[in-house]
C-alpha cells in the first residue's frame, strides 16, 4: 500500500493513505507537493547552442513526439466495505473520468440473462446452489474488460477480485490495473450505515433513518429491513471482507491508495480525484518519455 507523508517531492510509492484531516492545512491536492521538474530539449550532435532562442530548429523531427504520444486509458479497481459509500464514488468516478463501470455481480446476472456460454454454466452452479468456479467468472471479467469500450475509455472494476487467487488469475491474463483505490471506513460508521437502512418497497428506494429519512409518515410506514442489515450480521460481513482485502493487497499492495471514507462522499471523491489524476498526469509522462 502506500504512504502520502510530507516530502519535498512525490513519487507513487509503497502505501499512499489520503485523508484530508492528517493536516491542520489540508493540500486541495495532496499529490501536488512539489513544483514538476522541466526535462530540457536535448540538442542534436550538429546543432549550435544559440542563446538566441529556446527551442530548437522545426526540422528537429523530435521535438513534438511526446507532446502526441496519447498515454492509455485508466485502469481502475475499487474496493470498500458494505455501505462504504462505493456505489456513489462509482457513480462520481464514472461521470467525470468516462471509465466504464464493471460490477462482477452485475455482469454475473447480465451473462445470465443473456444465456452466454458463461452464463449457462454459472446458472448450472446456482441451480444447484453451489459457488460458480472463479474460472468462469474470471473469464467473464476479462472478457468484459477487453472489450472495444473497455480498452478505449478505461474501466473501472467494481469490488472485484476479492481473492489472491482472483488477482492472480487477472494477472495471468495480462489484466493490471494502474490503481487499487481502497476505501477505508471506521466499523462503527459502517454499523450505523447499515443497522439505519430502510427500504421502500413500493419505490424501491432506499432511505437512512438518520442520514435520508423518509419524507413522511405514509411512507415511513411501509419501510421495511433487511434480513442481514443488523449488527451482528453486518459485523460477520465486515469480517468476510477484511480477510477478502487483505488477501488481494497482497498483489496490489504497490499500487494501492487507502482513501478516508469516513467523511462527506465529496471529500472521500477529492482524494479519489487527486489520486487518479495524478496517475493519469503521471502515465502521460511515461508514455511521452518512451516515445521520445
Amino acid at each position: 500500500m502506500l504512504l502520502l507523508g510530507c516530502t519535498s517531492s512525490f513519487t507513487l510509492s509503497p502505501c499512499v493513505s489520503l485523508s484530508p484531516s492528517l493536516s491542520p492545512h489540508p493540500n486541495p491536492n495532496p499529490f501536488l507537493l512539489s513544483r514538476p521538474s522541466f526535462t530540457p530539449i536535448p540538442l542534436r550532435s550538429n546543432q549550435p547552442l544559440s542563446l538566441s532562442k529556446s527551442l530548437p530548429s522545426p526540422n528537429a523531427t523530435n521535438l513534438f513526439v511526446a507532446a502526441s504520444a496519447k498515454a492509455e486509458p485508466l485502469k481502475v479497481i475499487i474496493s470498500g466495505a458494505p455501505a462504504s459509500g462505493k456505489g456513489t464514488q462509482c457513480e462520481l468516478i464514472t461521470q467525470k473520468y468516462g471509465l466504464v463501470h464493471i460490477s462482477a455481480g452485475d455482469l454475473l446476472r447480465a451473462e445470465i440473462a443473456n444465456a452466454s456460454q458463461n452464463g449457462k454454466l454459472a446458472k448450472e452452479y446456482m441451480e444447484k446452489g453451489q459457488l460458480v468456479p472463479n474460472e468462469i467468472v474470471v473469464m467473464m471479467v476479462k472478457e468484459r474488460l477487453l472489450q472495444p469500450d473497455s480498452q478505449q475509455r478505461g474501466w473501472l472494476l467494481d469490488g472485484y477480485p476479492r481473492s489472491s487467487s482472483q488477482a492472480a488469475a487477472l494477472e495471468d491474463y495480462g489484466i493490471r490495473p494502474d490503481v487499487f483505490i481502497l476505501l477505508d471506513v471506521s466499523e462503527d460508521i459502517l454499523v450505523e450505515r447499515v443497522v439505519g437502512r430502510r427500504l421502500d418497497p413500493l419505490t424501491g428506494k432506499i432511505y437512512h433513518l438518520k442520514y435520508s429519512p423518509p419524507e413522511n409518515d405514509e411512507i415511513a410506514s411501509r419501510l421495511t429491513q433487511r434480513f442481514d442489515d443488523t449488527e451482528e450480521k453486518v459485523k460477520l460481513r465486515l469480517c468476510t471482507h477484511h480477510e477478502n482485502v487483505d488477501d488481494v493487497l497482497s498483489v496490489y499492495k504497490d499500487i494501492t491508495v487507502k482513501v478516508n471514507g469516513n467523511v462527506a462522499k465529496e471529500n472521500v471523491f477529492a482524494q479519489i480525484d487527486a489520486a487518479l489524476t495524478h496517475v493519469a498526469e503521471q502515465r502521460k509522462v511515461n508514455s511521452g518519455s518512451l516515445a521520445a
